[in-house]
């Protein structure tokens, strides 16, 4: 079993990094391999809703050369995704953002998210840490993937690169993302053991729908 967590945060070993090392380490002790992808710096476009990865067979966004299908292929082999971001103006980075409004567009066309767990964890100096939450969580239900628990929202605050550590409720939420990670993993398998499979959608095809009437 494998964890992908990706850092969002252009410093990459800053506060949004102590919290997602938590998580590794919790998930690396109940014995599943974690992986720490770090988004590479420079711009990144946000989705043209362009369509071409609903055609191609999905997991690709038509927009090579940036960490989005990086990400499109190492999900291919993890089991989990946990999401990492800094606070910027009560909200996660933006350029983290752009990369998964194409993430998830391409994988919605593919299997790369459907019955895997997601969570985030955020880092802030102060304020903002739960819409960021927000904002990081609505991805995975629309992507079939369960929510992890934790033990209070997982954020971390401090300022200077690295003083998250010393928030030590922060940092027990963030171990506790791993835990529960990694629990929820052993469910899964232990379910396909059983016979037991994520459900596909009624009539085996997702529908499309818009509310627009001639």
């Amino acid at each position: 079993m494998k964890a992908l967590l990706v850092n969002g945060s252009p410093n990459q070993k800053g506060n949004t990094y102590v919290a997602l090392r938590a998580a590794a380490d919790a998930l690396e002790a109940e014995g599943v391999e974690a992986e720490i992808y770090q988004i590479p710096a420079g711009p990144v476009r946000g989705c043209a809703a362009c369509g071409v990865c609903k055609t191609n067979g999905g997991n690709r966004c038509a927009f090579d050369g940036d960490a989005v299908n990086a990400i499109l292929d190492k999900m291919e082999g993890a089991d989990a995704l946990i999401i990492g971001s800094p606070v910027y103006y009560a909200s996660p980075n933006g350029q983290l953002l752009s990369v998964l409004d194409r993430v998830f567009f391409a994988g919605a066309a593919g299997a790369a998210f459907a019955g895997k767990p997601g969570a985030a964890v955020c880092a802030a100096r102060r304020g903002g840490a739960t819409a960021t939450l927000d904002a990081l969580q609505k991805y995975f239900p629309i992507s079939g993937m369960p929510i992890v628990p934790a033990t209070y929202w997982p954020m971390v605050h401090g300022g200077a690169p690295g003083e998250a550590i010393r928030d030590e409720e922060g940092v027990q939420a963030a171990q506790m993302v791993g835990k529960t990670t990694a629990w929820l993993l052993k469910c899964i398998e232990a379910g396909r053991a059983a016979g037991i499979a994520y459900p596909e959608a009624p009539g085996g095809k997702k529908v499309w729908t818009n509310f627009i009437r001639a």
